[in-house]
């Protein structure tokens, strides 16, 4: 069919979300909006007690705020679209939404990459030039390193849903996923979308492949570095403060390197249980990640631990 014949342009978008199943739309509903408030609540208290506690005044812990108010940021991009999806019976989203909803979603994944991959550096110097460590990661270099962080990743976004705004959508308005995730959007294109790939592609390369390589090279040196260390305490107390940051990695690059990485399957009766994998896998990356990991930092760390005692004593003795 020549779709330049089509006339008729889409100013919305219906979200398919899980929309065959009804069943799993309430329990869903309840469990996602559980997770929204433990990722609010986690999330929030690490911002709070890293801005009060003095002793958390350290460039660790500064991009660990900056991880958490990305996280808080992510996920209220999309979680209440999903919520309200699963309690709308029609599941509209104009298509000035979508974009800004596309931009906010892709703009955070985007930061999250590479933020990971300054907090990977920043253990590098911690372990491996621990002398060099107040020169090297003052705030005159932490600031700006996170400020990069959050540009590098807008502007990315920009230029991906710029991209995205230019294309013609003419026929089918339905988008099979909960949001407007970018790859499911460019599917209803009617027009060449080879631009979108490679530029979609080279995206990939820079804010997923380069940070990989640079915490993996990171890691090889700072594991190098702790084995050379003669005590066995003093090998535990170094792995413990690279730990919780190598956990939160693998849990972010190992979800979606599941989500891309996996085949696709060939059997058309298998589709629709395919399909709806996908699509849970989706809402692990988009919501059990962030949840994940104010739990991860506070249980593997005492510092934020301590903080946090501190800030309940604090808040007891005011009343």
């Amino acid at each position: 069919m020549d779709r330049s014949n089509w006339t008729s342009p889409v100013v919305g978008f219906i979200l398919l979300g899980l929309s065959a199943h009804p069943k799993l739309e309430k329990m869903f509903f309840v469990l996602i909006l559980l997770m929204y408030l433990v990722i609010l609540l986690g999330n929030g208290i690490l911002i709070l007690v890293t801005a009060l506690d003095s002793r958390l005044h350290t460039p660790m812990y500064f991009f660990l705020g900056n991880l958490s108010f990305l996280d808080i940021c992510y996920t209220t991009s999309s979680v209440p679209l999903i919520l309200d999806s699963f309690l709308t019976p029609r599941k509209t989203i104009s298509f000035s939404a979508c974009v800004m909803q596309m931009f906010l979603s892709f703009a955070m994944g985007a930061t999250e990459c590479v933020l990971l991959g300054m907090m990977a550096f920043d253990r590098y110097v911690a372990i491996c030039n621990p002398l060099r460590y107040p020169v090297v990661m003052s705030k005159a270099a932490c600031v700006p390193m996170a400020v990069g962080c959050w540009t590098a990743g807008s502007m990315t976004a920009m230029v991906q849903t710029s991209l995205v705004t230019r294309l013609p959508f003419c026929g089918d308005n339905v988008i099979n996923h909960f949001t407007c995730e970018i790859l499911a959007v460019l599917k209803l294109a009617c027009a060449d979308i080879s631009i979108n790939v490679i530029s979609m592609t080279v995206a990939n390369v820079i804010f997923l492949g380069i940070p990989v390589l640079f915490i993996f090279v990171s890691y090889v040196f700072i594991i190098a570095t702790i084995l050379r260390i003669p005590s066995t305490e003093g090998r535990k107390k170094a792995f413990s403060t690279c730990s919780a940051h190598f956990t939160v990695v693998v849990i972010f690059y190992g979800t979606i390197l599941f989500m891309y990485g996996k085949p696709k399957s060939k059997d058309p009766l298998g589709a629709d249980k395919q399909d709806i994998s996908d699509k849970l896998t989706s809402l692990f990356y988009g919501v059990v990640t962030p949840m994940l990991n104010p739990i991860i930092y506070s249980l593997r760390n005492k510092d934020v631990k301590a903080a946090v005692k501190n800030l309940v004593l604090r808040k007891h003795v005011i009343q």
